[in-house]
């Protein structure tokens, strides 16, 4: 009887022996939760632009959002393909993520060997701005809005000029799309910046140039500058009262700047998923629009498959306005 009773006893030790391992090797097999541990947020671009600070607004919100930091890491280069290139060859884990703007669009066009593709290298998250641009010009223009301005210039074909802040830049494919768009012939004048090119237009030394809207909204209240139209789709709310593009005259002309972000390619549906769902959530937060909007972008959001084919389109978009124009790099 003592033996039978000490061969169930060893029994069942060794069931439970037998069931704390099993949970143990269960619990080591278990993936963790998603994320544990902090995350790295590259942005192409230097410190203090427009670009960081949106990086810097969404990063901070982001760490709330997902309960780990969301550590900044900027790295500036080549219209952003330093820091988009390290995103490119990075883990697909979903602990690294780059900021991209529209030159991601348009780099394709100018760059014949990117170190990257700029689909394929990518999972796409979401976009999570746009940026207006503003088409201004010097006061000393008699064109007080942008029939004016179209019909001076097909009156002077190849005597105005407008200024950017680079071949192949942003500004001066904004610019190449309204010569195109309104069949007006206008001069391109490259600066290596956008600061030097509004002191010129400043200046009287050329006569517009599209710039970002918050970099001249001051210039505008002053009336150092005359705004024509900003670039959008729709009026921006920082400056509600200037038309846009399309309603002012260029029917269909839309050119804003776009912010969004990429992870690698290969990164886990699910984490891809998880991701999109807090930078939309973050997005769509009262404060982040109110901060947004104070520095001239708006809060846009969308999921990984309509990310995707946005960037398709402006790949399209600007390998047109490329061509046309015959940009060519510094």
């Amino acid at each position: 009887m003592l033996i039978k009773q000490l061969s169930l006893a060893c029994c069942a030790a060794l069931v439970a022996c037998a069931g704390s391992v099993f949970a143990q090797g269960a619990s080591v097999r278990k993936a963790p939760d998603f994320p544990d541990r902090p995350m790295r947020f590259v942005v192409g671009y230097p410190p203090g632009g427009a670009t960081d600070i949106i990086a810097r607004i969404v990063g901070q919100k982001l760490s709330d959002s997902l309960g780990q930091q969301v550590l900044i890491d900027n790295r500036p280069g080549a219209g952003g393909i330093l820091g988009t290139e390290i995103i490119a060859k990075a883990t697909p884990d979903g602990y690294s993520f780059v900021l991209v703007t529209t030159s991601h669009g348009i780099n394709p066009s100018l760059y014949p060997k990117l170190p990257y593709d700029s689909l394929k290298s990518f999972a796409p998250l979401s976009q999570v701005a746009t940026l207006q641009q503003a088409l201004v010009v010097n006061p000393s223009l008699p064109a007080k809005n942008l029939k004016e301005l179209i019909a001076l210039s097909k009156a002077q074909p190849g005597k105005l000029n407008f200024a950017s802040s680079g071949s192949g830049q942003a500004l001066h494919l904004s610019g190449e799309l309204f010569k195109t768009m309104a069949g007006i012939d206008i001069v391109h004048i490259p600066y290596k910046g956008s600061a030097p090119a509004r002191t010129d237009l400043l200046a009287g030394q050329v006569q517009m140039m599209f710039e970002s809207l918050i970099g001249v909204i001051p210039f505008i209240t002053s009336g150092k500058l005359r705004a024509i139209a900003v670039s959008g789709a729709q009026r921006s709310e920082a400056a509600p009262d200037i038309p846009t593009m399309s309603e002012a005259g260029v029917p269909g002309f839309e050119a804003s700047a776009w912010v969004g972000i990429l992870a690698p390619a290969g990164t886990p549906r699910p984490i891809v998923g998880r991701l999109n769902a807090d930078i939309v959530k973050v997005m769509q937060m009262p404060d982040v629009k109110a901060l947004l909007s104070r520095n001239g972008a708006e809060a846009v959001t969308n999921s990984p498959e309509q990310f995707t084919e946005f960037i398709k389109a402006q790949l399209d978009k600007w390998s047109k306005v490329v061509k046309a124009s015959g940009a060519k790099l510094e």
